[in-house]
């Protein structure tokens, strides 16, 4: 018995040195090449090229929850995980005077496909490649966006400016400080480091426990065919959208693992 409480004690020792104290869920993540999205057993997750291309309906997949009225002032839905590591973060920073505010979590590729088709029209006047880039600046592709996940929100505001004086710099601020400890990362940092693909977000966190893996399948099993079926989609291969714009993220991302 001793042998044995000893040994616990050493695993739950390497556990805790590898978890860098962030304050995240154990998570067992299970890849399948097929497009069935089903939860094995809490908090086992499978991983599909459905999920990473946002071909499912995650209103009605058990591993999405539904965000209270308290934290968006709209309907929306993010990965369970996710939002219990949200609610952490959310009354950590409520303790410190800091409220934050989801304006978006899940999008499927529909959802996806109408806010580029949206603009995709509003730029007529450019042939197709620069319309492309210009939607590029802020918005993904339907097939390549992270928002697919149910992993990456945004928050508080869609304004860069925002989030440089007053109680948008002190969220900021807040956020740098402390959100990684709570598994959320932002992705999208200046392009200083030759970072690559969409323009500075502030307001763009992402939960890599999950993002990071779902990011390591999505290169492993999604190609540039598979981005389709939408206005523009011709554009993908030459605007390098995989290698660019979905991998296109910060170097602590990057690293992250």
């Amino acid at each position: 018995m001793k042998s044995l409480i000893a040994t616990f004690s050493i695993v739950l020792a390497l556990f805790s040195c590898n978890e860098k104290n962030k304050k995240i869920s154990s998570i067992e993540l299970i890849t399948t090449q097929t497009d069935t999205l089903r939860t094995i057993e809490t908090p086992k997750i499978i991983i599909t090229k459905a999920l990473v291309l946002g071909q499912f309906d995650y209103k009605t997949d058990s591993t999405f929850s539904k965000v209270s009225a308290q934290h968006s002032a709209k309907t929306l839905y993010l990965n369970k995980t996710v939002y219990t590591a949200f609610l952490d973060m959310y009354e950590a920073a409520k303790k410190d005077g800091v409220v934050l505010h989801i304006l978006s979590g899940t999008r499927n590729f529909y959802e996806q496909k109408a806010i580029w088709e949206r603009k995709w029209n509003s730029y007529s006047n450019l042939e197709p490649l620069k319309r492309a880039q210009k939607i590029l600046e802020y918005s993904s592709m339907p097939s390549s966006s992270r928002h697919h996940w149910g992993t990456d929100l945004d928050l508080n505001s869609l304004s860069n400016s925002y989030f440089s004086t007053g109680n948008g710099k002190a969220i900021y601020d807040w956020l740098n400080a402390n959100a990684n400890h709570f598994g959320f990362y932002q992705v999208y940092t200046t392009k200083d480091n030759s970072r690559t693909g969409y323009n500075l977000e502030k307001w763009h966190w992402s939960y890599l426990p999950l993002a990071d893996p779902y990011l390591k399948f999505y290169n492993s099993n999604i190609t540039i065919e598979d981005i389709a079926n939408f206005k523009g989609s011709e554009t993908a291969k030459e605007l390098h959208i995989i290698e660019d714009y979905v991998n296109g993220i910060s170097k602590r991302a990057k690293d992250y693992n």
